[in-house]
Order: C-alpha cells, then sequence, then structure tokens
C-alpha cells in the first residue's frame, strides 16, 4: 500500500507577487518556471562620500540601494506535451506568460486614455498613476519589495504561428526602501521586516576569532 510519500521534498519556486499598495490584496502571482541557478545582488552604501567631513566617515546616510539580476527560463514544451489540458499555450505559445512580466512596466491602457482625456481638457498637472507594488519572492527568507527596472526578453523558438515556445528572460530590481516609499506605506513596512530578517540571520553566523585573523588583538 503507497504511502504516498515520494521521497523528494517539495520545490519551492521563486517569482514574483503584484499587489494592491493600499490593500495588500494579491493581483497576481508570476511564478518562475525554472528557479534560475544563479541570482546576483549588488548592494551600494549610502554614505556620505569622498567630500564628506571626517566626522561622518562612518555614517549612513539611509539602507543600502539593493539590486537584484536573475535569468529565467521559459519553455512551453511541457505544456504541448498535453495540448487538451493547455488550450491557450498550444493557441498563444509564451504570449500571456511574457505579457504577465511586460505589464509590470507599463500604465494601464485605461491609465493612458485617462491621462490624455485629462490633457485635452485642459488639465494643467497630471498626476502619474500608482502601479500595483511587486514582491520579489524567493524562499520564506527573501520577500521584498521592488521595483522592476529592467526587462530583457529573448525569445529562441516559435511555432508555426510565430507564437514564442521558448525564451529567457533577464530581470533587474531594484529594492524599495523607506527612503523610497516611507514608514507608513505598504511597501515601507515590507522592506522593514525583510531588513529585520537580514539581521537576525545575521546573528545566527558563526563568530570568528582575532586568532583566526593571525593577530591577538586590536589597538
Amino acid at each position: 500500500m503507497s504511502s504516498g510519500f515520494s521521497g523528494s521534498p517539495a520545490l519551492v519556486r521563486g517569482g514574483l507577487v503584484v499587489i494592491d499598495p493600499s490593500s495588500g490584496a494579491v493581483r497576481r502571482v508570476i511564478t518562475l518556471q525554472y528557479n534560475p541557478d544563479s541570482v546576483s545582488r549588488t548592494l551600494h552604501a549610502q554614505s556620505p562620500g569622498e567630500g564628506g567631513e571626517r566626522s561622518e566617515a562612518l555614517r549612513l546616510r539611509g539602507p543600502a540601494v539593493e539590486t537584484f539580476k536573475l535569468d529565467a527560463e521559459l519553455d512551453a514544451a511541457d505544456q504541448l506535451e498535453f495540448p487538451d489540458q493547455n488550450p491557450d499555450t498550444v493557441l498563444l505559445g509564451l504570449f500571456p506568460q511574457l505579457a504577465a512580466l511586460e505589464t509590470l512596466v507599463y500604465p494601464t491602457v485605461a491609465t493612458l486614455v485617462s491621462n490624455d482625456a485629462a490633457a485635452s481638457a485642459g488639465t494643467i498637472e497630471i498626476i502619474p498613476s500608482e502601479a500595483p507594488l511587486t514582491l520579489f519572492v524567493w524562499s520564506a527568507q527573501r520577500v521584498v519589495p521592488v521595483r522592476l527596472t529592467e526587462l530583457t526578453i529573448t525569445e529562441e523558438a516559435f511555432d508555426p504561428a510565430l507564437n514564442p515556445i521558448r525564451a529567457k528572460v533577464s530581470l533587474s530590481l531594484r529594492v524599495l526602501s523607506v527612503d523610497d516609499v516611507g514608514f507608513t506605506e505598504r511597501a515601507g513596512t515590507l522592506f522593514l521586516s525583510y531588513l529585520q530578517r537580514k539581521e537576525q540571520l545575521a546573528a545566527k553566523a558563526t563568530a570568528g576569532t582575532l586568532s583566526a585573523l593571525g593577530i591577538g588583538g586590536i589597538g
């Protein structure tokens, strides 16, 4: 009698979650089909800089500016193997998955039309619309508000109707900190949770010793 236990752990996938910035309601979950082999991160410290006074040498003006870069692969082969279960993939290939990513960097058609109507009516200032809030999720340890700053799509294979069926996607994501959004916004709260988790993880790091560095003391 089978126990139902496969013996292999469930695969956790990375991805993006689009939420309403006010209510926090989830609007869309974009799951990466295959987890990238690597994710690169760059952190730029916000220090006073070379022109700062000596008394400011150790000061930080705010949270580091952090960016993520990753390359993801999309392939419709698995879905096309079962066409009856995946009619949209048969008809459109990867267009829906790619469009879900692309619309993260576009205002909606309704917003564009509304702004044009307001401009035609003589409105002096058109206030940019607020986009949904995007979260980069890479395990339970890393749920962070981000802005998609660059998206590169390389379509590598097509079906007879020229629908893309294999593609590579490069994402550049800039972390939104309290410097960007403030402390009271939902994105600010999520950032503080993200930073707090960093501090908790740092506290669990194995402490080194001065002797391991070949010195007996400081001073």
